[in-house]
């Protein structure tokens, strides 16, 4: 599985064997990154694409230093529950 940063989409995509195979969009309003949507085809679903995917993208956030994350898209908020260790990035939803 490969993973990457499109700054220009605003998002972070999965690709297994050269296809896409996930993406986690967000927008980006001054320095918060708000992750609003997740998907993964239904071929693909069950493998843990998606949770990959998102600890990657908070891993890069984390890494880059330079955005918070608020999470709109229900899986990311999910995500984020269940590993309390990213809290750090996490601002408080408005």
């Amino acid at each position: 599985m490969e993973f990457r940063h499109d700054l220009d989409q605003h998002c972070y995509q999965a690709f297994e064997g050269g296809v896409l195979v996930g993406e986690a969009h967000y927008r980006l309003s001054g320095t918060v990154a708000d992750f609003d949507h997740t998907s993964v085809p239904p071929e693909h679903e069950g493998k843990g694409i998606a949770s990959r995917l998102v600890q990657f993208a908070m891993d890069d956030v984390r890494a880059a230093g330079a955005w918070r994350v608020k999470a709109t898209c229900p899986y990311v908020v999910r995500w984020l529950e269940r590993h309390p260790d990213y809290a750090d990035l996490v601002v408080d939803a408005d």
